[in-house]
């Protein structure tokens, strides 16, 4: 299976990309300050799923998807 069959990394990616469409049509302020944090950290939920993806063994991937979960 690959990485992008997976539906929650399709949804996590769905959700970043969302995110930044909202946060790109904010004022400057609130984009600079909120916007950049939550942009990241939607962005970091796929990462992880990523990162946990790729390692070998159950552990490892487990911690990934403990992190993109918070």
């Amino acid at each position: 299976m690959d990485l992008k069959d997976l539906v929650v990394y399709q949804l996590a990616m769905e959700l970043a990309n969302d995110i930044y469409s909202i946060a790109s049509k904010w004022q400057y302020f609130d984009r600079d300050t909120v916007g950049k944090q939550i942009v990241r950290a939607c962005d970091s939920i796929a990462a992880n799923i990523s990162e946990g993806y790729g390692r070998f063994s159950y552990k490892g991937n487990k911690l990934f998807c403990y992190y993109s979960h918070g």
